[in-house]
């Protein structure tokens, strides 16, 4: 998703009188429901989406914070400019998101012929939550998805599936940080999901979900980044399911730092003899709607010696494109957000995919979403889309689609079925 959030966001939460049962939502953007939880409970922020009523009491354990890249939904505005404003500083970001008008041509059915996307799939959400506190206790700030999940989504016919995990997780940074050994514990349960999806005969695809930052601050390192991604590729670079994404969403940093830490992964990558396919991610949210203007000119200079880059970008649907809004702007607003992007994709003969999308459980929405989904497919641009999000913590949330019941399944699984 767009926006990370170092506290708990649920205003008024003081004022609240209603209290949460024990595993009850209990904030998050967008939250309007009980903001307190019943007594030997507590409310903890998984993500900037879900706070849940956990049993016990608060932890005070140190934590490894990002408050100084708070981004708040407040601060996102829409406009017709092409440009999005950028800074390294700041501690709340102006996101700016363009909206092409342009008519395009109607597309057809994705079930006329046999043309089909070559990944389809959601992403997993768990391991990144409890962002504020490094380490973390496995069942209490971060969890693994549901190896059911998987299951139910691969009858279905879905066969990717994106893996959000957290690098100071994987590399405490107690222990050495980026260039020291990984975590017994986190690793093998990586290990373990990574292994269960790639046996259901899909594609893993690991994802550390930091935003181009580490330890609290943004990644200048680039050697220790390319060794970092070199010590993961050595580890599954055997198994050829996996795809090893560069990193998640990289935002207000400088764009040569951008393009220099995903050529210095790929590096990487490569110096392990690994084979997988890498999917690089740009600036500014690596946004579809902004590509051309932000990532475009530099991105396109990135060198893969086995031609086997897959440029991920990400859309939503909403007024200011964070996700954060069940209202979608129009019934074609998903096709005209990536005309460009398809067009850039298309002129310089690479591969792209739509890493996340998602939207509210609604006509609008539904039409928009199949709508801009049989134009990628039909252009010959796109490989693939991602949902956003399945993981056992979501909840009510809006876009959730964690089987059985999340708020997306009924409408979306259908329509994701027929893409692949």
């Amino acid at each position: 998703m767009k926006v990370e959030i170092a506290a708990l966001i649920a205003g008024g939460a003081a004022l609240a009188s209603a209290q949460q049962s024990v595993w009850g939502q209990c904030g998050g953007i967008g939250w309007t429901g009980p903001t307190t939880c019943a007594s030997g409970s507590y409310c903890s922020s998984l993500n900037p989406y879900y706070s849940q009523c956990l049993p016990g009491a608060q932890t005070t354990t140190a934590a490894t914070t990002t408050a100084s890249r708070t981004t708040t939904s407040a601060s996102r505005t829409t406009t017709s400019a092409s440009t999005t404003a950028r800074t390294t500083t700041p501690t709340t970001t102006l996101r700016t998101s363009t909206t092409t008008t342009r008519t395009t041509t109607p597309s057809a059915s994705p079930t006329t012929g046999t043309k089909k996307f070559e990944y389809v799939g959601v992403n997993e959400s768990g391991a990144e939550f409890g962002e504020n506190t490094i380490p973390g206790v496995l069942g209490t700030h971060y969890t693994w998805p549901s190896p059911s999940s998987i299951d139910y989504f691969t009858a279905r016919g879905l066969n990717t599936f994106r893996i959000n995990t957290k690098m100071e997780r994987i590399s405490p940074p107690s222990s050495g940080g980026l260039t020291g050994p990984f975590d017994n514990a986190y690793i093998s349960g990586l290990d373990t999901i990574v292994n269960y999806v790639t046996n259901k005969g899909a594609y893993a695809i690991i994802d550390p979900h930091n935003y181009g930052r580490f330890n609290g601050g943004i990644i200048t390192d680039t050697n220790a980044f390319k060794t970092w991604w070199t010590n993961i590729a050595n580890r599954y670079k055997n198994n050829p399911r996996v795809i090893f994404d560069t990193n998640n969403e990289y935002h207000t940093m400088d764009q040569n730092l951008v393009v220099a830490l995903n050529q210095a992964a790929i590096d990487g990558i490569r110096a392990s003899g690994a084979t997988n396919t890498i999917f690089v991610e740009g600036n500014q949210w690596s946004g579809a709607w902004s590509w051309l203007s932000v990532n475009a000119p530099t991105m396109i200079t990135l060198r893969d010696p086995l031609n086997k880059l897959v440029f991920q970008m990400h859309q939503y649907l909403d007024s200011d494109s964070s996700g954060t809004s069940e209202t979608c702007v129009s019934a074609t607003i998903l096709k005209e957000r990536l005309t460009e992007a398809t067009n850039w994709c298309l002129q310089n003969n690479v591969k792209c995919i739509l890493g996340e999308v998602g939207a509210g459980n609604n006509s609008q929405c539904k039409q928009a979403v199949q709508d801009g989904l049989t134009y990628a497919l039909n252009s010959g641009a796109w490989v693939g889309v991602l949902w956003w999000a399945a993981g056992p913590w979501w909840g009510t949330y809006f876009q959730s689609i964690e089987p059985p019941n999340g708020a997306a399944v009924s409408a979306y699984v259908p329509i994701l079925q027929s893409f692949v």
